[in-house]
């Protein structure tokens, strides 16, 4: 099938296995998009033939619609997507009711067979490897055992990667999340940095309102001697804290 599309990736050493000659690719992601920027790119040069802001909202009223009926257990294919709501939690006994300190519902997105036909139209330019290796690969909120999506307040929060450790005397160093939408940034305090490894760091979520975040990681940390200066990565995911 022609190559209709084209991501950039750089190869990262793998975390899951002990050999040091294997690596991950990661894809050089470009910006966020929002419904409103999708809607405009439609319109623009994907041929729409409403204008941007009457399709964003006809968005907004169908993605309502769809959070109505996936809260009331119906499933959905898009053809582009399949979602379905799920329980997560373990059950000591068949009597056992839902608890919400224990449970928690979810909703579970899969690729539909639209978007793996589009899938098929992808080419991948390999960039090499990349020179620093420091990285955010994987965020697991604890509390609900979700992976690179939803945040807990005041819950642990596993971050994994690549010289991570959080280290120097630059009050910079540290944890921070940023609000996606307003740009404000909340570090989270040392105390609440519960583990501080190479490969993965431990903390507990700040107290932060509703909305969707990145995480940064600023640290001087090196294997060799401390950095200078602290350098920064951005994990490439929103993260949503409901």
């Amino acid at each position: 099938m022609a190559v209709l599309h084209t991501i950039k990736a750089w190869l990262y050493e793998n975390l899951l296995t002990e050999d040091k000659n294997d690596y991950m690719a990661r894809v050089s992601a470009e910006r966020s998009l929002s419904v409103g920027d999708i809607c405009r790119s439609a319109v623009e040069w994907g041929g729409a033939d409403i204008n941007a802001a009457a399709m964003e909202h006809a968005v907004d009223l169908f993605h309502k619609e769809m959070a109505y009926r996936l809260c009331d257990g119906f499933s959905v294919n898009t053809g582009w997507y399949n979602a379905s709501t799920h329980i997560k939690g373990v059950f000591s006994s068949p009597t056992e009711a839902f608890d919400p300190a224990k449970h928690t519902v979810a909703v579970e997105f899969h690729q539909g067979a639209d978007l793996r036909k589009e899938l098929a139209m992808v080419g991948v330019n390999i960039l090499g490897k990349a020179e620093s290796g420091f990285f955010i690969a994987e965020v697991l909120d604890l509390r609900t055992g979700s992976v690179n999506d939803l945040l807990t307040p005041g819950r642990n929060a596993k971050i994994s990667g690549g010289k991570l450790k959080v280290e120097g005397d630059d009050p910079a160093c540290g944890v921070y999340f940023v609000n996606a939408a307003t740009g404000d940034r909340v570090k989270v305090e040392g105390a609440d940095i519960v583990e501080n490894q190479h490969r993965h760091i431990l903390i507990i979520t700040p107290a932060l309102p509703p909305g969707t975040y990145h995480i940064e990681v600023s640290t001087q940390f090196s294997k060799n001697q401390p950095l200078k200066e602290p350098r920064t990565t951005v994990f490439d995911r929103l993260l949503t804290v409901a």
